[in-house]
């Protein structure tokens, strides 16, 4: 079962005048329940911009893009915003907590916006702090925490709504490579338990953490393959 389809996806940028940027020319590619894909590509390659189509959070010129069966390609910023906080689980590389609440109110707030009642938001979230190895850690504030432990916070708030995907954008980039490489297994464990990870990146090692590479280049998909240590290692020195 695939949960995204995308088909001949077109992504323009109206710069003003007559110009216009080619963020993406026809992307057509799938994604299916339980994939650990990484996609990767060069500066300006469109893998930010695919991202956002993916996440719902950008709409394309053209093109269709089904998730879980439902086009999203015409829907309104309002219906978008629903199937985001219901079904896509988001990480960042900047990590986007609140600074000034704890580690189990970053987590609740996707269920808050849900109107999952207050128990079951409490329960879940512990639950899911539990899960991430933050059990002992769930009234400490951003501040009081290791980058590490930010974003395995992070984490925990994708997972908590029970999304259908993970979207990590650049979720290492933040953290020095022993922190980066233990949030990396973190993901591996994740795959493991049945989740749907997407990861962008531009780094070969830890696109090397995926089963399957997407290569952008100028808007359009290079390559498509699984993943080769080898492989990944040459496109990475080459962009």
């Amino acid at each position: 079962m695939n949960v995204i389809e995308l088909k001949d996806i077109v992504k323009l940028y109206d710069m003003g005048g007559a110009e216009e940027v080619h963020a993406l020319q026809g992307i057509t590619m799938s994604i299916a329940k339980n994939e650990y894909v990484a996609i990767m590509g060069p500066s300006g390659s469109g893998k930010s911009t695919l991202m956002n189509v993916i996440g719902c959070l950008d709409t394309p010129t053209s093109g269709i893009y089904q998730f879980n069966g439902v086009n999203v390609s015409e829907m309104d910023d309002n219906q978008l915003a629903e199937v985001r906080n219901r079904e896509i689980g988001f990480v960042f590389q900047t990590f986007n907590l609140l600074p000034r609440s704890d580690a189990l109110h970053n987590v609740e707030l996707p269920l808050i916006y849900g109107g999952v009642p207050s128990a079951e938001r409490k329960k879940r979230a512990l639950e899911t702090l539990d899960h991430v190895g933050l059990g002992d850690r769930v009234h400490h504030k951003p501040n009081e925490l290791s980058g590490g432990q930010r974003q395995r916070v992070a984490v925990a708030r994708a997972l908590v709504t029970r999304p259908s995907i993970i979207l990590a954008d650049e979720p290492t980039g933040n953290l020095d490579s022993k922190t980066g490489e233990e949030i990396m297994m973190l993901f591996e464990e994740l795959h493991r338990q049945g989740n749907t990870i997407i990861l962008v990146t531009h780094e070969a090692d830890i696109a090397e953490h995926a089963h399957r590479a997407v290569r952008l280049r100028d808007g359009k998909i290079e390559t498509d393959e699984p993943v080769r240590k080898r492989r990944l290692q040459a496109a990475g020195s080459a962009s």
